[in-house]
């Protein structure tokens, strides 16, 4: 059943879990979401970015997480925009159906990003709908950065605090120090979850981790193995994800997990049936995968059997 987002959330902030937010930008996606919150017994997010709504239609996308929520009406999902970048993109979601909205104004200054968000959440509120935020820069925590740099970086406490008193929004991403994409470290994985404690004692919202793909061995030994080159890249480790989630992160954002397990067995088939053309043999696998490490993802969460 297709609920606002902060029903889910509330939920997960009182009971201290963590629920999974996956993006999809077609069927396959979605249909392997579904498949494995079915299976693992558990609320999710889905969510699209303006560049996948671009791709599919808004339309398209509200109609296939409505679609999908009929054929599983006992889980509860929030439609959520990722990364919207302006109002009346936030306005498009809200008016075509998204249930949770996220307006990502801070790379703005404090006080832009306040304003801005103030705006999509009066907006957002007048129909139901929940808003997400973010505070800080997402960008990895290197060996050689000094405090003043990570300081720079990095949520500031007190500033989260006034933020949210006066945005009255939702939930908060607080930027602790993962990135975007499969290359977040360096050297070691560091997130300072002294930071996030601090934010979420202060705040007591829900929170959100940006760029939390794990990029877990046996997905990046199955990507190598089709042919795929990932090189150095790094992803936020399960330990780390569930230090996370004890420090008060409820919403966890995954993409490249999903993109590189599927992709993997898209071009295994590729590789070992060069005739081969009928789209089901190459995506059927694809979603196999994908809902595997979306179950994965669900336990180590927490989220799993919290229907």
């Amino acid at each position: 059943m297709l609920v606002y987002g902060q029903e889910i959330l509330n939920k997960a902030n009182k009971e201290g879990y963590g629920v999974g937010a996956f993006n999809f930008v077609n069927f396959e996606m979605i249909n392997a979401i579904f498949v494995a919150a079915n299976e693992a017994n558990s609320p999710i997010f889905v969510q699209a970015s303006e560049g996948a709504i671009k791709y599919m239609g808004i339309d398209m996308a509200v109609s296939m997480v409505k679609t999908m929520c009929k054929r599983y009406p006992h889980i509860p999902v929030a439609l959520h925009l990722d990364h919207g970048t302006s109002f009346d993109s936030c306005k498009k979601a809200v008016e075509a159906g998204f249930t949770s909205v996220m307006i990502d104004a801070s790379h703005h200054p404090f006080d832009e990003n306040l304003t801005e968000t103030y705006k999509v959440v009066q907006m957002a509120h007048e129909n139901g709908v929940g808003v997400e935020a973010e505070l800080g820069r997402l960008m990895g925590i290197e060996d050689n950065i000094s405090v003043d740099e990570k300081d720079a970086v990095l949520v500031n406490p007190k500033e989260a605090e006034r933020f949210v008193k006066e945005s009255k929004v939702d939930y908060l991403a607080p930027a602790i120090g993962t990135s975007h994409g499969a290359f977040k470290f360096k050297g070691e994985p560091k997130l300072d979850f002294e930071r996030l404690k601090l934010v979420k004692e202060l705040t007591k919202v829900p929170l959100v981790l940006h760029g939390a793909s794990a990029i877990p061995d046996y997905v990046r030994a199955s990507f190598q193995e089709s042919g795929g080159d990932i090189g150095s890249s790094k992803g936020v480790p399960f330990s780390f994800l569930q230090e996370a989630v004890k420090g008060g992160i409820n919403k966890v954002n995954t993409d490249t997990d999903l993109r590189i397990a599927f992709i993997a067995e898209v071009r295994k088939l590729a590789n070992k049936d060069k005739g081969q053309f009928d789209l089901r043999k190459f995506f059927a696998p694809g979603m196999e995968a994908m809902s595997k490490v979306i179950v994965e993802r669900m336990k180590i969460l927490g989220s799993s059997n919290k229907i």
